[in-house]
């Protein structure tokens, strides 16, 4: 079998920000609380005339770019999402078409927060196997039109955006770029993050249950994934968790002994994204230097289901 690798990332934002004072308008809230329980100081919403696939395809077009690839090298597109405008027609295949990609292989997935590293694990397989040369994989999301804006413990969170990168395959000599996937759920606890209300409901959490699972659960899957990628948490140059809370980012990483500096912090100005979150934040850390070229990032997803979701990834 080939291995497999990150080839370049891309990253969407909407233009729209929404500051927590903008928030104060319309919840009792102010500032400093939402800074003290989230670390959030502003986030990004979508235009109403904005979608997922419009997000998605200005991310993975920045990716493809980036990666030096024709739309023609790619046969694959994985398209992480939990928020979808309507299921029909997959999101994946109309952001192919959009950017030129001749008949790939198209499919959506809703790992909810962790999804986009479950859609890497699944891109390097599908090269590694064979059953592709080279996948996009982006996560987008528009989780605002899930968002009930009178609801205090969610509007001051969630936000919209879209990330991506390219999948491909590494050279004769090259060891694999993507390690071994953690992944596993705790369905016994989805109702901790759920939409309520059906086709016009609106997302609702258990915020303190999540933080109490989230501190707790999945440090332990960082390090196991570490250890299935023959590193430890000193070799680590970037850890990049999903976007969730900087409260439990930092949790996590304190747990992890990985040094702050080393630590994406992307929430603080683009909220949660869901499963953008995490290639948002690499392109925004690849933008600013603070990537280090051949060396190991640790990824790691949870969120709704509960699902979750961790691997080491070389840097491109």
């Amino acid at each position: 079998m080939a291995g497999a690798k990150i080839l370049a990332f891309g990253g969407y934002q909407p233009d729209k920000v929404v500051t927590n004072d903008d928030l104060a308008k319309l919840v009792d809230t102010n500032d400093e609380w939402i800074r003290a329980r989230v670390g959030i100081q502003s986030r990004r919403v979508a235009r109403d005339d904005e979608t997922v696939a419009d997000m998605a395809e200005a991310a993975g077009a920045k990716a493809l770019a980036a990666s030096g690839l024709e739309p023609a090298d790619v046969d694959l597109v994985i398209v992480a999402t939990c928020s979808p405008e309507v299921p029909l027609p997959n999101v994946a295949a109309t952001v192919g078409y959009r950017l030129g990609i001749p008949a790939p292989g198209a499919y959506d997935l809703n790992a909810a927060c962790a999804g986009f590293c479950y859609a890497i694990s699944a891109a390097s397989d599908a090269v590694r196997a064979g059953s592709a040369r080279n996948v996009l994989v982006v996560g987008a999301e528009k989780m605002t039109s899930w968002i009930d804006w009178t609801d205090r413990s969610t509007c001051i969170i969630f936000a919209d955006g879209a990330g991506a990168a390219v999948v491909g395959p590494t050279a004769d000599d090259e060891p694999t770029g993507i390690g071994p996937v953690v992944w596993g759920s705790a369905g016994d606890q989805a109702n901790k993050i759920t939409v309520t209300g059906g086709r016009n409901g609106a997302l609702t959490q258990d915020g303190q249950g999540v933080f109490r699972w989230a501190t707790t659960a999945i440090a332990p899957v960082a390090l196991e994934a570490c250890h299935r990628a023959g590193v430890t948490p000193a070799d680590i140059t970037a850890f990049v968790p999903h976007q969730a809370n900087l409260r439990i980012i930092e949790a996590i990483a304190k747990k992890l002994g990985i040094p702050r500096e080393r630590v994406a912090d992307d929430i603080i100005h683009t909220g949660n994204t869901s499963s953008a979150s995490i290639p948002l934040a690499l392109a925004r850390m690849a933008e600013q230097g603070r990537l280090q070229p051949g060396t190991p990032a640790l990824l790691v997803g949870f969120g709704a289901g509960l699902a979750y979701a961790s691997q080491v990834i070389t840097v491109p």
